[in-house]
């Protein structure tokens, strides 16, 4: 199974903010939170952070790029519990740097999923909807359809 697809959702006052009854199941064996790239988070799978976690420990920490990709990514990392509701509580920082309120759009990318501000997603939206755009843009991708 993979994360697919986009929810809407409410973050309610005490930071909790539901997960699809979809992405449950996927997180049951421990997920983290951390800083994406597009001021926006990533939900990761605890294999997948450990997975990424590994890559990260072969990396040249001589390398001032590293540097700033491993406080980013492990700095801002934190672990996330599902309540019986299923839900999570989002850590202040990170809604802070989402600029996260009271709305969240969870967007389903395969093997971790984002989280965004609706005012954000709306940006990523309207490049997305740009066709002339995305022919361009992907054109270098060689997607094949199978």
């Amino acid at each position: 199974m993979f994360f697919i697809g986009q929810y809407h959702d409410c973050i309610d006052e005490k930071s909790r903010l539901r997960v699809p009854a979809g992405f449950r199941e996927l997180l049951s064996d421990g997920a983290f939170v951390v800083q994406g790239f597009d001021r926006n988070l990533w939900v990761l799978t605890a294999a997948a952070f450990q997975e990424i976690y590994q890559r990260f420990m072969t990396l040249n920490v001589t390398d001032p790029a590293v540097r700033l990709l491993l406080r980013m990514f492990l700095g801002s990392a934190s672990p996330l519990e599902m309540d019986k509701a299923g839900r999570v509580i989002v850590p202040k920082n990170l809604r802070a740097f989402a600029n996260l309120d009271n709305e969240a759009v969870l967007v389903g990318q395969g093997n971790y999923f984002e989280v965004w501000s609706p005012a954000h997603w709306q940006e990523q939206e309207t490049q997305l909807q740009d066709v002339a755009a995305n022919a361009q843009r992907f054109a270098s991708l060689n997607l094949v359809a199978i």
